[in-house]
């Protein structure tokens, strides 16, 4: 029975070859992109999931009350202190929530490490990569160790046995290799390097109850207990901070909580610090889970597509197959047997599309990688279980009905040869063409509103001219002393290379990076967050920054370097306009006086709110030198290049030996912090393109079917005298309205959906009625331009042919 099935599939398949070639390839294109979206979601998902403790591993992290904000850190302190609280915590480990790049001595020479991870001793009872050689216990016992990811071993030492090999940092300290992991791909932590050396840090501020600049991770004994530990960490925070602050202020603990509120400790599963959390310090960041979802919600949106593409054309080809639907009722065939049947040839069908969509996919994945910004690799033994569900649904949705449609065929209108003629199953495929037009007019609304977005953001005036200007990382591990001080040295040696205009230095990065450091401080009963931006003189000038109110610092006034301070129009609005010119206020320990008001600019992506920011010279604060990250350079517009070679000349000669030079223009820089949203925005073209190209194979086939079962009535109307454009509006009209139905359908969810994306932007476009106006011409072009070649076609057949028998 099976081959007997077959045969009359292949038979059919290629009498039919442009509709099977039509179908096959909706279908494959569908399944193409439900496959590209789950391997990304599969990838996402992952994350941490090979850790035994992901559901007993939290990042300690600290909410404010005045402003319901989340920091995904803490301070010092709490660890100690929440050790001796309570007996529920099992371990914790402290880490610099980012990766150090650093020059050390290896047998004699210096070798620079990558992706370096400061910690203490107990970092493996929290994040257990396996050990290939050395032992989790060694390493625990140690306070001053190195551990190294398996790869970086080889690399290193060869064949030769890494454990108790000595590395030596440039300030002298020794530090002996105790152990070599195993890398896990899908980790939150991905360190090559793994040094247990925080204790100085720690040592710091472990009295610093107002310093959140650490990121804590505990290891609970039983998961269910995180409430009790939360409340246990924020009665030490109203106890240590919150009654101490008050005291130190002179004032009453509730009239300090009205002010600045109190802090809570929470938090966060590891499980969930991928894609659940409202932020995360762990150094391989947060998923794009927004992005994530919209991937998977549009590409399934494309297989029903497919899907109904696929219905549609099965239906409407399964007239032309109604006789032999009859003929084998007659011959006692069963609606059963037949459904069967059809089953089988849409599960044949679905198969083929099934590994055309694979080699799609080989041949897609490098670009989808980039599009995304990932390293994905698709084995399709380990992904057979996803590719299993695939084919299943696709057939049940695509399969059933239009065999169950099939089996219906009444056998006496089909035998005597009236069916071709009736209208069955017309209001079927006209309601599923309305849902291609509405899906593809979707899609072309919203591929219209994520690229005016994105043009949006990537034009926006951002209140600063990073043309021109190139960052350079400032990094000296060797430096003893003040880093400012340092940079102030060879700042004069730096102006006379030719092609360099100015040089400044700055504690923050433009871009994602934003500022090192961040701080509170109020003005009566205001408190805000701002950003700690440590400049040089003339760091506005040379950035193209204006200032609103004031003055710019000048380094001929000492109070410039002492207690004078310039804030930016958002912390000033923020502050409810309290603060003026020559205003004092509390900064931590410091006085400082306000002298001037900068402009606001986008410091971070410009999608995202202007932050509050407070400038400061180097030297008024000592401690913001060692956040001295990058030195900016002004440049000429011509040869560059040259230019660029004589900075690295000099920073290799008089700067740092030890570490690469590396350096990067800052609008470029600045450009990347938006690049998720021009890859949503690239990620809509291609669907556009995709869907749209679906959807007119399908009109085209179906119109092309329809027009054909008319040439009858089109050659009597050309003997009536009929012309051809009165011919042309008859055999479009139906699809014209059905094109018009489907569009309207589109209008509130696009709307809808599309604001809900917005949202996720600061500064945004509003929803326009030209778009639609746009979407509706285009959607119409394309139907007009599709149908109107086929029944042009139509219109140019030979009448003799059609009525010679009548």
């Amino acid at each position: 029975m099976l081959k007997n099935w077959l045969k009359i599939y292949i038979h059919n398949a290629i009498k039919n070859k442009w509709f099977s070639l039509l179908t096959i390839l909706g279908l494959a294109i569908g399944i193409t992109g439900v496959i590209f979206s789950t391997l990304y979601w599969k990838d996402e998902i992952s994350y941490d999931q090979w850790n035994p403790y992901k559901d007993r591993v939290y990042e300690v992290m600290t909410e404010f009350t005045h402003n319901n904000e989340i920091w995904p850190s803490t301070v010092t302190p709490l660890g100690e202190n929440l050790g001796q609280s309570t007996s529920k915590i099992e371990d914790k480990t402290w880490i610099v929530p980012w990766y150090s790049n650093s020059t050390v001595i290896i047998d004699n020479k210096k070798v620079y490490l990558k992706n370096t991870i400061i910690t203490d001793q107990n970092f493996f009872s929290c994040i257990p990569f396996q050990f290939v050689k050395g032992s989790i216990e060694e390493f625990n016992k140690n306070r001053f160790a190195i551990a190294i990811e398996e790869d970086e071993a080889k690399r290193l030492f060869g064949d030769r046995n890494p454990i108790n090999q000595i590395i030596t940092q440039l300030d002298g300290k020794k530090m002996p290799i105790l152990g070599v992991y195993k890398l896990e791909k899908y980790s939150s932590i991905k360190p090559k390097f793994v040094f247990s050396s925080i204790y100085n840090q720690l040592k710091e501020n472990q009295n610093e109850w107002g310093n959140f600049g650490t990121t804590l991770l505990v290891k609970l004994k039983n998961p269910l207990e995180k409430d009790e530990v939360e409340k246990i960490g924020s009665e030490l925070f109203y106890k240590n901070r919150t009654i101490v602050f008050a005291k130190e202020k002179g004032v009453s603990v509730n009239e300090y909580i009205k002010v600045n509120g109190i802090n809570k400790v929470k938090l966060l599963p590891l499980k969930d610090a991928r894609l659940d959390s409202i932020q995360t310090n762990l150094p391989e960041g947060k998923g794009n889970k927004l992005f994530l979802e919209i991937n998977l919600g549009l590409s399934v949106l494309i297989l029903i597509l497919s899907v109904i593409n696929y219905v549609n054309l099965s239906t409407a080809q399964a007239i032309r197959r109604a006789k032999e639907v009859g003929i084998r009722k007659v011959l006692g065939a069963s609606k059963r047997n037949v459904i069967y049947q059809f089953i089988f040839e849409t599960a044949i069908t679905t198969f083929v599309a099934l590994l055309f969509a694979m080699a799609l996919v080989e041949i897609g994945l490098p670009f989808y990688n980039q599009l995304i910004n990932k390293e994905i690799e698709i084995d399709f033994i380990s992904y057979l279980s996803y590719l299993g569900s695939i084919f299943f649904i696709v057939i049940v949705l695509a399969g059933i009905f239009p065999a169950i449609y099939i089996s219906n065929f009444e056998i006496l209108k089909v035998l005597k040869g009236n069916f071709s003629r009736s209208k069955n199953g017309i209001l079927l495929r006209n309601i599923m063409l309305i849902l291609q037009f509405s899906i593809a007019a979707f899609f072309i609304i919203g591929g219209t509103l994520v690229s005016e977005q994105v043009q949006y953001i990537a034009n926006k005036e951002l209140g600063f001219n990073g043309k021109q200007v190139i960052s350079v990382k400032f990094r000296k591990a060797d430096l003893e002393g003040n880093r400012y001080d340092f940079y102030r040295k060879i700042k004069q040696d730096l102006l006379k290379i030719k092609g360099i205009k100015e040089v400044n230095a700055i504690a923050f990065q433009f871009g994602d990076n934003g500022a090192v450091s961040n701080s509170q401080f109020s003005v009566e009963d205001k408190i805000i967050t701002g950003e700690n931006m440590a400049i040089d003189f003339g760091f506005f000038d040379i950035m193209g920054i204006k200032m609103k109110e004031g003055r710019d610092f000048n380094s001929a006034i000492s109070s410039d370097t002492i207690s004078n301070v310039i804030l930016n129009e958002t912390a000033i609005k923020q502050l409810d306009n309290k603060l003026k010119i020559n205003d004092e206020f509390s900064w931590n320990d410091n006085k400082f006086k306000l002298i001037g008001i900068a402009s606001d600019f986008n410091l971070g992506s410009p999608a995202k709110e202007i932050k509050p920011m407070l400038f400061m010279n180097f030297n008024t604060v000592k401690w913001m030198s060692y956040n001295l990250q990058s030195l900016i350079f002004k440049i000429d517009s011509e040869n560059p290049e040259e230019t660029i070679l004589s900075i690295e000349k000099f920073w290799k000669a008089k700067v740092d030996q030890d570490y690469p030079f590396e350096y990067d223009f800052v609008d470029k820089q600045f450009a990347r912090s938006y690049e998720n949203y021009t890859k949503q925005e690239k990620m809509f073209k291609i669907l556009n393109v995709v869907v749209i190209t679906i959807a007119l194979f399908g009109l085209f086939a179906l119109s092309s079917f329809t027009i054909e079962r008319k040439y009858k009535e089109i050659a009597i109307r050309k003997v009536l005298g009929a012309e051809t454009g009165s011919l042309l509006k008859i055999l479009s009209k139906q699809y014209i309205y059905l094109s018009v139905i489907g569009f309207a359908i589109a209008i509130v969810p696009s709307y809808f959906l599309m604001q809900m994306w917005l949202e996720n932007f600061a500064y945004r476009i509003s929803i326009s009625i030209w778009v639609y106006v746009f979407a509706f011409v285009l959607l119409l072009s394309l139907t007009l331009l599709v149908v109107l070649l086929k029944a042009y076609s139509a219109t140019r057949i030979n009448v003799l042919n059609y009525l010679k028998y009548e």
